[in-house]
């Protein structure tokens, strides 16, 4: 028998199934009934018809417990950004694993370019922002040419290579992001610089803070606070570097509540590059290897973001979560069939149905060939994302990204 619930239907969200609604059918805004919720437009009709609940089957969607995991409240966030402009949802022109042997190059490229300026910069000389444009190119090529490739590789750092490869993994989530924006080619390309520049400061930070494998003390926070206005005083005095790079490498750091640094500045006073700034910034961080703390899973990372209030410009997170997915490349999940998988790549038509990996049986704790599943084809289907803490998987992103690319 149907695993059947009685909730409200304020509860209802995407990816459960509806079994059917309470009350008189004159009232449903739906002229089908036993269906699983996976569009915003469904969801929104749901909430406004005035029918207080429903019933869902827990057995062909999620359950309340799965869907109130954080993973929905991104979901919910995405509702903030309807009007994304359709010409950004082409589907993309080259393969995830294609222009995954492509993105390889661009980021080894990527990390030598930012290596190479943060030695210029250490020695007092200016930066000629016209020397970044071929790379910042070739990273807007990528992003165009498949969304999902460069921008997952980039989140792959080395601890020691963090500081570098940030760089190039800001670059592309900035353009990813202001593509999905609807931007110019033209603005989209500033984007990328901006996020290849944002934190030039940091090269004229003491060493010893910057790699530093514990905790900062008060005193070395202070002192890294600092690398914003650091990094616009270099970049002022170097050629190319507009007003709006300029821009996003001071005020990467403020926050739309007014509490951010270093100038606090309201929300009115923040421009949109340097709210894309943030969001960007703040994603690769948390789900990076860094010399202090091992990485959050991307699925987590975007659910802890989500849950952030007066954080995050509110359109600019939506827009970036449609961008990632609700579960990024990357991330751990736990399916139906009780497997777990990683995901590989996005459909950015369901966003809740990516294309994952099956590698793991839970019930009988071993390994499993590995499969490719694509899961809005209806063969499986995600209930919920899994802690990395909770298992031991040493090799996890080979799973999905394959031993070549590793």
């Amino acid at each position: 028998p149907p695993m059947l619930k009685k909730i409200a239907v304020s509860e209802l969200r995407l990816g459960m199934h509806l079994a059917r609604f309470e009350g008189a059918w004159i009232n449903h805004p739906f002229w089908r009934n036993r269906f699983v919720v996976d569009s915003q437009a469904d969801l929104s009709a749901a909430h406004k018809s005035g029918v207080r609940e429903c019933w869902i089957d827990t057995d062909l969607g999620l359950d309340v417990a799965a869907a109130s995991s954080a993973a929905v409240v991104a979901e919910d966030v995405v509702a903030v950004a309807p009007s994304v402009p359709p010409q950004v949802e082409l589907a993309a022109s080259t393969s995830f694993d294609e222009e995954l042997r492509r993105a390889t190059l661009v980021c080894n490229r990527g990390r030598a370019a930012v290596l190479s300026m943060y030695g210029e910069a250490r020695l007092g000389r200016a930066l000629d922002a016209e020397q970044c444009m071929p790379l910042v190119q070739d990273i807007s090529d990528s992003v165009a040419r498949n969304r999902g490739a460069l921008v997952s590789l980039a989140r792959l750092k080395t601890a020691d290579d963090y500081s570098y490869m940030h760089s190039v993994a800001v670059c592309a989530l900035m353009v990813s992001l202001a593509r999905m924006l609807g931007l110019s080619d033209t603005a989209c390309r500033e984007a990328g610089l901006a996020g290849l520049l944002h934190d030039m400061g940091k090269a004229l930070m003491p060493i010893e803070i910057l790699n530093k494998p514990g905790k900062l003390t008060d005193e070395e926070f202070t002192i890294m606070r600092l690398h914003p206005e650091r990094g616009w005083a270099l970049l002022r005095e170097s050629q190319g570097v507009g007003d709006a790079v300029l821009d996003v490498c001071l005020h990467h750091h403020e926050r739309i509540d007014g509490t951010g640094y270093p100038k606090r500045l309201p929300e009115a006073k923040i421009s949109q590059l340097a709210r894309m700034g943030a969001v960007c910034d703040v994603y690769d961080a948390i789900t990076s290897n860094r010399p202090y703390k091992a990485g959050w899973d991307p699925g987590e990372s975007i659910s802890r973001m989500a849950s952030w209030k007066g954080h995050f410009d509110p359109v600019i997170f939506a827009t970036f979560v449609k961008c990632l997915g609700i579960y990024p490349s990357g991330s751990l999940v736990r399916l139906a069939s009780g497997r777990l998988a990683v995901v590989e790549e996005q459909n950015p038509a369901v966003l809740t149905a990516p294309v994952v990996k099956a590698f793991f049986c839970t019930q009988k704790k071993a390994a499993i060939p590995v499969q490719r599943i694509e899961l809005a084809h209806g063969a499986d289907r995600i209930v919920g994302r899994e802690p990395r803490s909770a298992w031991n998987f040493p090799r996890i992103e080979s799973v999905w990204l394959g031993d070549t690319v590793i």
